[in-house]
């Protein structure tokens, strides 16, 4: 039999002031009293204190002390897993914190799986899936953006969002059933407009949520940005700029970045995925010709382009082609080496692309604050208001909110063409169901598990 109570280092396992041991399940307080002495109270029974108060003691193996601790006690439901929970503050060695958890387990918990403190707090309704699911953005948050956006999601900006359409849909069903069910005192005599007004704002609110997507995967996972320009133009020279190191070899050489180079640098809020990448030219050298083509490949998959001009030679064959790879493409021109006589006008620039030009010089770091602050306007108009704004940035949330705006179209077309209410009905029960994956509901354990799994040990 699988015991139920669980254990695991909620710290990271390295030297530190202090690590943390999680006990949670049934025997937890049973767990703790076997195992904890109090100082100057060696029989102190933890298990009939008051929930939520500290205490100061020994943790020991028998009559082996292993460490001296303040222990933590949460009884359910007020507890992270909505269960009786113990968590052990110990010195932060790795040795120690190790030698707690293998006491525990030895008393009579078992380790817990990776995201099973959540998944119990998922499946004991504390949190819904996808508030579950933040937890593990707020973990990964790369930058100021993805945190606050991970913290409205876990304080249920998103669920709220979903309870809230599909609160309005299961209306609409349980009023089509009961008059099919019930004709002679409910009638849907002119129901069908009642119906179409309905749905065009649940569809809208929908567009947008699915819109809002693409700014959500910029804001977790970061901007994927590329570096264009022309051999010697100063790619490399920014990259070294912007990651505030050497991390590219920089020459006087033409054609030296033969390969593409990937950083990821903080801006501020902003995370950049930032690719450097050879010049793009004509070139009869073979392995300078790849990367050539990598660049372009690189571009196509872009979410930003910085296409670095040096001022100081003239625009050629070669700036042309690269007109063309960033024509619809978002895009920031960065006229370079403004240390040096220029020969090309930010006006001319601005007229050829059609996209913002920024003075820079990457020997002299200037121009670099002001780039930042044209990367946040471009994706992030205004000030983000996560308290208000719903962000999208889970590719299952996104899915299940397409496949709810396939259904309601359904419904929509079924309601124009004429068809018998009870087709109204399926597909709005549909749109409900794929709503409710989001949240938790009718989900397979499979993808419960492989949602959990990510997360780390102790979490």
């Amino acid at each position: 039999m699988k015991l139920n109570t669980i254990a695991a280092i909620a710290t990271a396992m390295s030297s530190s002031g202090i690590g943390i041991v999680r006990i949670s399940g049934e025997e937890s307080f049973q767990i703790i009293d076997r195992i904890f002495k109090g100082k100057g109270n060696a029989d102190k029974k933890l298990s009939k204190e008051p929930s939520h108060t500290i205490h100061y003691g020994y943790i020991c193996d028998g009559e082996e002390v292993v460490d001296e601790v303040l222990v933590l006690i949460m009884k359910g439901p007020r507890s992270y897993t909505a269960e009786d929970t113990v968590e052990i503050d110990c010195h932060g060695g790795v040795l120690v914190t190790k030698k707690i958890l293998e006491t525990v387990l030895k008393y009579g918990a078992r380790p817990a799986e990776p995201g099973e403190f959540t998944k119990r707090a998922f499946l004991n309704g504390r949190v819904d899936l996808s508030q579950a699911e933040a937890v593990i953005d707020v973990i990964n948050a790369k930058n100021e953006y993805a945190l606050k956006s991970s913290v409205s999601q876990l304080e249920g900006a998103v669920s709220k969002r979903i309870k809230k359409m599909r609160e309005t849909i299961i209306y609409h069903i349980a009023f089509i059933e009961s008059a099919l069910d019930d004709p002679e005192h409910i009638s849907l005599d002119g129901y069908e407009e009642t119906l179409l007004e309905t749905l065009t704002p649940l569809k809208k609110e929908l567009e947008g949520l699915i819109r809002s997507a693409d700014n959500g995967r910029v804001l977790s996972e970061g901007i994927e940005t590329v570096i264009l320009g022309k051999p010697n133009a100063g790619k490399s020279s920014l990259l070294n700029v912007l990651v505030g190191e050497e991390r590219a070899i920089v020459t006087d050489i033409a054609g030296t970045t033969r390969d593409t180079l990937r950083e990821q640098i903080r801006l501020e809020e902003l995370s950049l995925n930032i690719i450097d990448t050879a010049g793009i030219r004509d070139t009869k050298d073979v392995v300078e010709k790849i990367g050539v083509e990598k660049a372009k490949a690189a571009a196509q998959r872009a979410d930003l382009i910085l296409y670095v001009v040096d001022g100081s030679c003239p625009l050629n064959e070669n700036d042309e082609e690269i007109f063309s790879v960033i024509k619809d493409k978002k895009a920031i021109v960065l006229l370079n080496k403004m240390d040096l006589n220029s020969v090309v006008t930010k006006a001319l620039l601005k007229e050829r692309t059609g996209h913002p030009v920024i003075s820079i010089s990457a020997k002299e770091r200037t121009g670099i604050k002001d780039l930042e602050q044209e990367i946040k306007s471009m994706f992030y108009e205004g000030k983000l208001d996560f308290n208000d704004e719903v962000y999208i940035t889970n590719v299952r949330h996104k899915n299940a909110l397409s496949e709810a705006l396939k259904s309601l179209t359904m419904v929509e077309q079924s309601v124009l063409n004429g068809m018998p209410e009870d087709f109204y009905s399926i597909d709005l029960m549909d749109a409900y169901e794929q709503l409710g994956t989001i949240l938790g509901e009718s989900v397979e354990d499979d993808l419960v598990n492989e949602i959990f799994s990510k997360f780390c040990m102790g979490k």
